[in-house]
């Protein structure tokens, strides 16, 4: 079916989708056959005029007219044997002209025509979304009169139940009878429902060729894109084909006007969709299961019920509605009473012989009662014999009497009784309806009927359908399996985890990154060895022929895709499951990934340690917003896991091309943001010190990272935004200090050091520290829990220090004593000055008031000091500034290659995303040009101009420094934003000056090659006239203008100035009016809007801003030495020699993280799991008290009272029906009682009462 969007597109686009088309279907004739009468069979009715088929002896071609012989020894004509078949003439798209402007399919072909490659048109070429369920309408033909309650059944109960089950309804798609039925059925379902819901049904109408109305209008044997198809008189039916129906399926058995020519076709049609799987890709536990729904019904429809009853499909009868379906019910309700007929003749006794001829005497007699005007009878009651021997595959539907709501779980009934005819004696007796319960999404179902405690589910009953409801996206039977007994520790290995990624639909972005990753693998086979480049290549090929390269993907390249995605903030996932070492060269871990892979790959069968942060990982990187929530949920680390989910999912978004998607991605990570950070508020209202450690906790699950470095990946800015994190980064920048310590006397200690020893400054004294680690609990697990959280938060440079240095003792102190250790006491001297100097804060000082001594001292230098090159120079003071630049180049240094245990690439990649890092990098590499160029005399002007452009970015490099400040941080976030703005003006202001400066000088000046003067005339002066620097004189020849000038060109060319031009003087005054009126009013207020939009924008999130890069501010000052420079050459020479001479391992080799012990970390994560839990409990209940959940309440109790009051009258009309029964018995009896007390010679005085009369007095009731 055509999109209705892309019709009203405009007639260009319309032209080249119809063109796309009729291209893609241009192959259908080759293939496709249709059927033609080939031999003229007289029909004695018509007199010869028509022939047995249905068509006029006019239409036959002359072979068919000219077969004499075959003519006359025919008596009946046979498609099979007097037709034949040509290249089809009716396909493509039908447009019903006056009803609407959805295109439908339509296909003419023959009846013998394969159903896969039928099927193959429908979903590949029509693309119809996949069946989890084909419902076969079958009866209700011709002009028979629906009744009411079978339209609402219809209505109601079948296409609601198709919606929420995603099912094709067979009709015969003609406008008569049920087809009408469930034609305005399907359109006011798709009217009231949403465009998600309406794409999941799909009515399909196969009908005969010859008995369709105007088929004359389909006809084309290029094909019709569309074909107009128009009927008058819609309003009565009519062998029509019917607008509501997606696509037709003309099946032609060269006969004209003849019903059951589709019937054939139709059954195995139906017979080979059942033996197709289910899901995406065919990746469903259960092959697609259909069901055949009789409605009325001639007699010629028993064959047809008893050929696919022999192929196991099940038949749904509605009993009451008319003709076969009340014969089929009135034989089968009874069969409790009535022997079963033997499968097989040739066991039979002699004793059963009558019971035998009893049974077929009762169908003959019930036959005759239903069908008095049937002549041949016994191959008909023989062949409601045969049905009845399948009666197991027959579910009888009193429509009339039930409610057609409840049509779904009839259906399912259906199948499953079904099912259990064909499934094993040791398969569980539930597995089958469960399968179709997670097949069609029918939760309600699952949880009222297989879960409701009544049945003991097995591990084994649930592992197909829980791979089934996470690959086909089911999250609520996920939850469901997992609160009935499933064990995700034991169902989630790595080999069933490659299968859930290996099972990702292609075209996604996820396929995308998967087959890179897998193609990289495999080139690194190919340009290794020949051998294993033939092996990987035929393995290649077989698997393509099977079911794609996407089979390929395993483990290694998850892991790629998420190295990819997340980047270098944590390590890379499932090496260690793999068994790989992570290695810095990326070709050595490809090398060693395929001498794995290449194995017996054991790791397949070993079960996944953390099986919720792999789903959850799987389902984000699908962009699974329902799944991803509740996987996160379940697992573990709950902050930690929402900003992983954040990161993936913003990355993703950027790889994204369709809006949409990019959109949901973004939405999502979003959700994860607010989640993270909502959590972990509830973590610091309960306990701050855990908290703090929260965030710097080392995480085995997310590959060894903390909470602040994924935030920082993730660009979470309300998260660090908390107060539990601004809090933290508070306590380490200002180290042992107290926070509320003035700036004043920071700077009054900091120049005068003695002053630190007093009380000027406070500190937190180790003792203070302890004590607020050991307040007592109310229980020593509770002491204990403090003491193992509360170690790591007020002294950060201590923590390192004692995390590196008495690791050893501090486990066993927990482990011999349970007292926490203590750092071994420094003298108070030492202790004190480490206290001052290397807290962040000193440290941050230092460097801003030395950074102003190195400004001072190089603008001395360029103004005042700036000697000629040598010999005669450089001077003294220009000497110490290439000294304190070399210690500046140093700590550049130190911070690339001292950073972390990455590897070198992974450090200068993490180095350059910081923005002042790059800035850092221009300025020492202008200074370096300077220098060098400024040390030779015909380079020396040129040296000590990029010195000068140097100082610039230099100085500019100051406001990094002061982004920690308050006020003044927002306000330079919000002047980079603007910076953006300008860029955009300065685009308009560049495309509008050029034009303007080009047409000017032209108009002034008729002829003037001086280049250094159209350069400046040209860019320059307009862009002064901006600010209203206008040469009036030179402009308005009005004016007069000393200046020499000269016609002359030959003086003109040699440097002179031209004379202006007079006669286009005029609209040069012109267009320097309409020039300034675009530049000084159109764009400046242009740009002063765009800044005010961009301020009021960003000043709502300003501080947010700020406070997510006062993070970056606080890990760069308590990474550095506290010695700025020029000093700080003495800190990296004591680096130097403690890394590399001593192998003396870092204090601070990683920013804020601790690795707790697995006691502690349990205990955490158990603490944080409770505080979760809290919070969605608290969130659960607010949800529950709004008004949107008040009315779906009651909106389902108001449901329940009506379903109450519609059996209320059921009860109402069997007690009616009762009170009746009771008085014609009570009258019989009075009648008997009158009729013996006068005995038997006696005539009764009155006629014994009919029961008739009591039955119509009922139903007029």
């Amino acid at each position: 079916m055509k999109d209705t969007g892309a019709e009203e597109g405009g007639g260009g686009d319309g032209r080249d989708n119809i063109g796309q088309t009729e291209k893609s279907q241009s192959w259908i004739p080759k293939i496709i056959k249709k059927r033609v009468c080939s031999t003229f069979v007289e029909d004695s009715i018509s007199n010869g005029a028509l022939c047995q088929c249905g068509a006029a002896r006019d239409d036959h071609a002359s072979v068919a007219l000219g077969d004499y012989f075959s003519t006359a020894i025919v008596n009946q004509w046979k498609s099979v044997q007097h037709s034949s078949e040509r290249p089809t003439d009716a396909f493509g798209e039908v447009q019903f002209a006056g009803a609407s402007k959805r295109h439908s399919h339509f296909l003419r072909l023959s009846w013998s025509t394969e159903p896969s490659m039928v099927y193959t048109i429908l979903t590949a070429h029509w693309r119809l979304p996949l069946p989890n369920l084909v419902v076969s309408v079958v009866g209700g033909e011709g002009r028979t009169q629906v009744k009411t309650w079978v339209r609402e059944v219809l209505r109601q109960g079948l296409v609601k139940a198709s919606q929420s089950t995603g099912a094709w309804i067979l009709t015969t798609g003609l406008r008569e009878g049920v087809g009408r039925c469930v034609g305005q059925a399907v359109r006011d379902h798709a009217t009231a429902a949403s465009s998600f819901s309406l794409n999941k049904v799909v009515a399909l109408g196969i009908a005969p060729w010859g008995l369709v109305e105007k088929r004359e209008q389909l006809v084309n044997p290029q094909g019709s894109f569309p074909a107009k198809y128009y009927v008058q008189n819609i309003s009565r039916d009519s062998c029509s084909l019917d607008n509501n129906y997606q696509a037709f399926l003309l099946v032609d058995d060269g006969s004209v006007g003849r019903r059951g020519g589709e019937t054939d076709f139709r059954a195995r049609l139906e017979e080979f969709i059942s033996q197709q799987r289910t899901g995406i890709w065919g990746s469903g536990s259960i092959d697609i299961p259909v069901v055949c729904m009789l409605i009325s019904g001639e007699t010629d429809m028993l064959k047809r019920m008893d050929l696919s009853l022999k192929s196991c499909i099940p038949w749904l009868v509605l009993a009451g509605s008319g003709g076969l379906a009340d014969f089929l019910s009135d034989i089968l309700e009874n069969r409790s009473s009535a022997p079963a007929v033997p499968s097989s003749g040739e066991g039979n006794s002699e004793a059963l012989k009558a019971p035998n001829v009893d049974l077929k005497d009762r169908v003959a007699e019930r036959f005759k009662k239903h069908f008095p005007s049937e002549a041949q009878t016994d191959k008909l009651v023989e062949q409601a014999l045969s049905i009845y021997q399948n009666k197991d595959l027959i579910t009888i539907y009193q429509g009339e009497h039930e409610s057609p709501n409840d049509f779904d779980t009839v259906l399912l009934k259906t199948l499953v009784g079904a099912s259990k005819q064909q499934s094993s004696v040791d398969a569980s007796p539930y597995s089958d309806e469960l399968k179709l319960a997670v097949t069609w999404n029918r939760v309600d179902i699952a949880k009222s009927e297989l879960f409701n405690g009544d049945i003991q589910w097995k591990y084994e009953d649930l592992e197909d359908s829980m791979t089934d409801a996470l690959i086909n996206d089911k999250p609520q039977f996920v939850r469901l399996f997992t609160e009935n007994g499933l064990n995700i520790l034991e169902y989630l290995t790595y080999g069933r985890l490659e299968t859930l990624y290996r099972s990702v639909p292609d075209g996604t972005l996820l396929y995308q990154l998967l087959q890179q990753c897998l193609a990289e693998r495999l080139a690194i086979v190919e340009r290794h060895s020949p051998s294993e480049k033939q092996n990987s290549s035929s393995k290649m090929v077989k698997d393509n022929n099977q079911d794609g390269p996407v089979k390929e993907v395993t483990l290694f390249e998850v892991s790629g895709v998420l190295e990819l995605l997340m980047g270098d903030v944590c390590q890379p996932l499932y090496y260690k499951a793999l068994g790989l070492q992570f290695t810095s060269s990326k070709r050595t871990s490809l090398r060693r990934a395929n001498k794995v892979l290449r194995g017996d790959s054991f790791y397949r069968q070993l079960r996944c340690p953390y099986p919720w942060a792999s789903l959850f990982l799987w389902a984000v990187l699908q962009n699974r917003s329902e799944m991803a929530l509740y996987f996160w949920e379940m697992a573990g680390e709950a902050v930690l896991s929402a900003l992983s989910g954040c990161n993936i999912l913003r990355d993703l978004s950027k790889l994204e091309e369709e809006t949409e998607t990019k959109l949901s991605m973004k939405e999502l990570a979003q959700k994860f943001e607010n989640l993270a950070h909502d959590i972990f508020s509830s973590c610091y209202r309960s306990d701050e010190n855990r908290s703090f450690t929260l965030l710097i906790r080392k995480s085995p699950i997310w590959g060894d990272t903390t909470c602040l470095q994924m935030g920082v990946s993730a660009d979470a800015r309300l998260f660090f935004s908390n107060d539990g994190v601004q809090s933290l980064l508070s306590q380490i920048w200002w180290g042992d200090m107290k926070r509320n310590t003035e700036v004043w006397k920071l700077l009054l200690a900091f120049f005068c050091p003695i002053l630190c020893y007093t009380n000027l400054i406070s500190f937190r004294t180790q003792d203070n520290q302890l004590e607020e680690e050991e307040m007592p609990n109310e229980d020593a697990v509770a002491q204990d829990s403090d003491n193992l959280y509360g170690t790591t938060v007020f002294s950060f440079s201590d923590i390192k220090q004692h995390e590196v240095d008495s690791d050893v003792h501090k486990s066993d102190a927990i482990k011999d004593t349970g007292v926490p250790y203590r750092p071994p006491q420094r003298p108070f001297i030492v202790s004190r000055w480490r206290q001052f100097w290397f807290a962040p804060v000193t440290s941050f000082l230092g460097n801003v008031l030395m950074y102003f001594l190195f400004l001072l001292l190089f603008a001395y230098m360029l103004l005042v000091d700036f000697e000629p090159p040598p010999p005669s120079g450089p001077g003294a003071a220009e000497c110490v500034l290439y000294f304190w630049v070399f210690t500046i180049v140093c700590e550049e240094i130190r911070q690339t290659i001292f950073l972390g245990t990455m590897t070198w690439r992974q450090r200068f990649r993490l180095y350059i995303q910081d923005v002042w890092n790059k800035c850092d990098l221009t300025a020492i590499s202008l200074f370096i040009i300077g220098l060098i160029c400024r040390m030779f005399h015909w380079s020396y002007e040129f040296g000590r101009d990029v010195l000068c452009l140097d100082y610039m970015v230099f100085t500019l490099r100051l406001i990094h420094i002061f982004a920690i400040h308050k006020q003044l941080g927002p306000k330079i976030i919000i002047v980079g934003k603007m910076m953006k703005d300008v860029f955009f003006f300065l685009f308009f202001l560049g495309v509008w000056l050029m034009a303007y400066g080009v047409a000017n000088q032209a108009l002034i000046y008729s002829y003037d090659p001086n280049l250094n003067r159209i350069f400046r005339r040209v860019f320059y002066r307009p862009y002064l006239h901006i600010f209203g620097q206008i040469p009036v004189e030179e402009m308005d020849v009005g004016k007069d203008w000393d200046v020499n000038c000269t016609h002359n060109v030959t003086l003109i060319e040699s440097g002179e100035e031209p004379c202006r031009t007079h006669e286009s003087n005029w609209l040069v005054v012109i267009l320097l009016v309409v020039y300034l009126l675009v530049t000084n009013i159109l764009l400046i207020n242009l740009l002063i809007a765009m800044f005010s939009y961009t301020f009021s924008k960003v000043q709502e999130h300003s501080d947010t801003y700020w406070k997510f890069q006062r993070y970056n501010l606080i890990v760069e000052y308590h990474s550095r030495p506290s010695l700025a420079p020029p000093f700080i050459i003495l800190s990296h020479i004591n680096l130097f020699i403690k890394r590399v001479i001593r192998k003396v391992p870092s204090v601070k080799i990683h920013h804020f993280v601790l690795d707790l012990e697995a006691k502690a970390a349990n205990r955490l994560s158990t603490w944080e799991t409770i505080q979760k839990e809290d919070f969605l409990t608290a969130r659960n209940k607010i949800q529950k008290s709004s008004d949107s959940e008040r009315l779906k309440r009651m909106s389902a109790k108001v449901d329940g009272v009506l379903k109450h009051l519609s059996e209320s009258r059921d009860f109402e009309h069997r007690l009616r029906s009762l009170e009746n029964q009771m008085e014609y018995c009570s009258s019989a009896l009075s009648w008997v009682v009158d009729t013996l007390s006068q005995g038997s010679t006696f005539k009764p005085p009155r006629p014994p009462p009919l029961r008739d009369a009591f039955a119509s007095s009922s139903s007029s009731t």
